[in-house]
């Protein structure tokens, strides 16, 4: 039990960031994307950070993008803005959304650093909900 919670405590401790997984990127890049022990050292970083986990789909999409042509980090910032772009694009068509409001309502998050989920920001982005034409039994 002490050597899983000491793991816990080593876990915690080590902050792995997009900046080490870039930076592991580089070394493969640099190595002609051949060795897969630094596509594993990868998965496992990914995995032991929280914040990265949920980014675990873009940052092997990115992975698979590479090349030896390749600017990583150039790449890299423009990978993550084109897969904003389409990802608010299909929120927008799936959910019916206001274009302008619902942009406006993303980029007010990503320069507050929170979404906001409380208030009527959110209620306004919706489309309106068609109003029941039967009445209730």
């Amino acid at each position: 039990m002490d050597d899983v919670v000491f793991e816990m405590e080593l876990v915690k401790q080590v902050e792995v960031n997009i900046d080490y997984i870039l930076m592991l990127v580089v070394k493969y890049h640099n190595i002609n994307c051949e060795d897969k022990e630094i596509l594993v050292a990868i998965d496992k970083a990914i995995k032991s950070s929280l914040q990265l986990r949920s980014k675990k789909e873009l940052i092997e999409n990115f992975i698979a993008t590479i090349n030896t042509s390749s600017n990583v980090n150039t790449d890299w910032q423009r990978f993550v803005r084109e897969q904003k772009e389409t990802d608010i694009q299909t929120l927008i068509a799936e959910e019916k959304m206001k274009l302008e409001e619902i942009r406006k309502f993303i980029e007010n998050a990503f320069r507050d650093g929170v979404l906001k989920t409380t208030g009527t920001d959110i209620d306004r982005l919706m489309p309106p909900f068609p109003v029941l034409e039967e009445g209730f039994s």
